[in-house]
């Protein structure tokens, strides 16, 4: 198992040599040539964050720079496999145009290949996200909700998403529990989004929504910051941070390594960092 994982992160790294540009850049020169679409820790390699944006995907090193690895293609849905971790799915735009269908990359993102058009596709998931507990599921949204039980070689309608939409995370805990984050409210299905309630802040928009380790959730509510809560106790919701200025946050990741390391991304394509589960936030790579 180790050795073929080396194998294929050998084969990742001759990819992204021929696919990346001579000389990284720093995410202040990323931020003003492209927007991000999402966000997650690296699993293998030097790098520390990917960075799935309208002009590709990025790693990231501890520093702050960041180097394209992929061929030049918007990537508007972006989620590692918690399964593999060279592995990641996308959707969005190719290069020229159109939409891409369901992605997949088996080498750390250098190169992607369809595993499926999804229905009355080809798809253009701007909302997606796997399972934690069942990798095999695969939720995306395209006008309606759609799910995958087989890793996205086949999909199905499941129904409406709530009216509104900006994101989704799948649950830590049961792998027909999605949330919703909309601009009315956050929103739960307990039966893969054929049905939805609302779980909290009725009125309020919710700009991102993230499950983590120990069945954590977490939620951006803007006027009140990033909420947390238990998936076992969602009406006990406590403030980790307020202090994000004008910023909105947009995409969470938390490090699979340490519960306590996150990242975000913001409609101002900030990119930031947390070492202490959220309390406080600085520019990526400025954390000591």
């Amino acid at each position: 198992m180790k050795k073929s994982i080396k194998l294929a992160f050998a084969c990742s790294l001759f990819a992204l040599a021929a696919l990346s540009p001579v000389s990284a850049e720093t995410l202040n020169e990323l931020a003003g040539r492209t927007h991000y679409h999402g966000i997650a820790f690296a699993r293998s390699g030097s790098a520390i964050l990917l960075l799935a944006s309208h002009h590709g995907l990025f790693a990231v090193d501890k520093n702050g720079d960041a180097t394209q690895v992929s061929p030049v293609h918007d990537y508007m849905g972006f989620s590692p496999n918690p399964a593999d971790p060279l592995s990641y799915y996308a959707s969005g735009h190719p290069s020229e145009g159109g939409n891409s269908g369901f992605l997949k990359s088996t080498d750390g993102g250098a190169t992607w290949k369809q595993i499926s058009p999804g229905v009355d596709g080809p798809v253009d998931f701007h909302q997606m996200d796997v399972s934690p507990i069942d990798p095999q599921t695969i939720y995306g949204s395209y006008g309606r909700l759609q799910v995958s039980h087989d890793g996205g070689q086949t999909w199905a309608v499941t129904g409406a998403p709530p009216e509104k939409l900006v994101a989704i995370a799948a649950s830590g805990t049961r792998a027909e529990q999605l949330y919703a984050a909309t601009q009315n409210g956050l929103h739960v299905s307990m039966d893969a989004g054929a049905t939805w309630q609302l779980l909290g802040f009725d009125g309020k928009v919710v700009s991102a929504v993230k499950t983590g380790p120990d069945n954590v959730l977490l939620a951006f509510v803007l006027g009140q910051g990033l909420m947390k809560a238990q998936e076992d106790k969602p009406e006990e919701w406590t403030v980790l941070s307020n202090g994000f200025g004008d910023a909105i946050p947009l995409h969470i990741a938390i490090d699979p390594l340490d519960g306590n390391h996150l990242a975000l991304t913001t409609q101002n394509n900030d990119v930031l960092e947390s070492r202490d589960g959220g309390s406080t936030w600085a520019p990526f790579g400025k954390v000591q």
